[in-house]
């Protein structure tokens, strides 16, 4: 089982960012009371009560103090049973982590941290409303490390707007020094809800260069393949097999159960979607209500999700689930498109399962869809 906790609020909005929270946190507290709530309302929401992984994302989780971290965690521990190996995952910002802080989490039982650095070159920073700064961005990870979290993450964002490849090369090289277990990778994309998103609807901002973009993603891959990094999944990058064993749950098509405003939760035949508004999930769990809706997944549904997720991955897709998954339907509709795009160079077949190319990543998106059943 695998549990996810949305903690809705940030500092300040990143420019870049479309996921729901608040700059204002005044309900705060309110707000990890009525999540420890849920928990308890949903616990049976999955069947079997051993939980393999918890993760805290957002939003900015590192924002919450010491008691409402350990609140929510004694609240699941009370409701679940958590496997004496779980990993416990939390999000945070380098601005949010000291000496102090970290040896707190570190004593509340987060044992993997994802660290939202994104550049460690200060005008990018700046450019994306990053609160932290470069020393910052370098210095948490040596903090946590010293604390005694050895498995980090850290995320990055390439195809940022520069004259040249060097900045990202340069970013690269960082990471590299940290010795961090996992990095995650983001091309920069332009969301309409977003402060970027209106920049470029005014053609304050130009688009994201496509071509650019695709070079940043193979010298990336390049330089972390060269440094011992896998790319087990388009985005995601681990040494000595490091996986995020959360995240892998969500491509693997794991049931989960999501927690908090926005979250998002899944059994294999439906999705539910928690409200993405702070003061309606308030008052709704002050009525011991889950303030969601509920999508029931057809055949095709299912097909396609795995088909979206399973291709990013070096798992790929195994051909026996998608047709069981469709009823049969998968090959049948299929066959020619395939066929298509293995002589494009987008993908293979091995083993029955289907995985994309180096050169098919670009595409992964495109190519899912393009193999979509009615």
């Amino acid at each position: 089982m695998h549990l996810y906790v949305h903690i809705p609020f940030c500092r300040q909005a990143c420019h870049y960012c479309d996921f729901h929270f608040s700059t204002n946190t005044k309900n705060k507290r309110a707000i990890v009371e009525a999540i420890a709530k849920e928990i308890i309302l949903r616990k049976s929401y999955l069947p079997g009560n051993e939980l393999e992984t918890i993760y805290f994302g957002g939003g900015t989780p590192s924002l919450l103090d010491t008691f409402e971290l350990n609140f929510l965690l004694e609240t699941i521990r009370t409701q679940f049973s958590v496997h004496p190996n779980a990993e416990i995952t939390l999000e945070a910002n380098p601005d949010d982590l000291n000496k102090e802080k970290l040896v707190q989490l570190h004593a509340a039982g987060i044992n993997r941290l994802s660290i939202g650095i994104q550049s460690f070159h200060e005008p990018h920073l700046k450019h994306l409303n990053r609160i932290h700064d470069a020393y910052e961005a370098g210095n948490c990870v040596r903090l946590a490390q010293d604390a005694g979290i050895t498995n980090i993450s850290i995320d990055l964002i390439y195809a940022i707007p520069a004259p040249d490849h060097s900045i990202l090369e340069q970013d690269i090289q960082k990471a590299f020094e940290l010795d961090v277990a996992h990095i995650s990778a983001y091309c920069l994309t332009i969301e309409p809800q977003t402060a970027f998103g209106s920049w470029l609807k005014k053609k304050q901002m130009k688009p994201i260069d496509e071509e650019f973009a695709a070079r940043q993603f193979e010298i990336l891959t390049a330089g972390l393949a060269s440094n011992g990094y896998e790319q087990y999944e388009i985005s995601n990058f681990a040494r000595n097999g490091q996986y995020s064993r959360h995240n892998s749950s969500y491509w693997k098509q794991r049931s989960y159960l999501g927690v908090g405003p926005s979250a998002h939760s899944y059994n294999t035949v439906s999705r539910e979607y928690n409200v993405s508004n702070n003061a309606q999930y308030l008052v709704a769990l002050e009525q011991n209500k889950i303030p969601s809706t509920i999508e029931i997944l057809s055949a095709a549904d299912q097909t396609n999700e795995y088909l979206l997720t399973g291709l990013r991955t070096k798992w790929g897709c195994q051909l026996s689930i998608l047709n069981t998954l469709s009823n049969n339907q998968f090959e049948l509709q299929n066959r020619a498109e395939i066929s298509q795009m293995a002589q494009k160079g987008w993908l293979y077949t091995d083993n029955e399962t289907i995985l994309l190319t180096q050169a098919g990543k670009l595409f992964a998106d495109r190519v899912a869809s393009e193999l979509f059943i009615d």
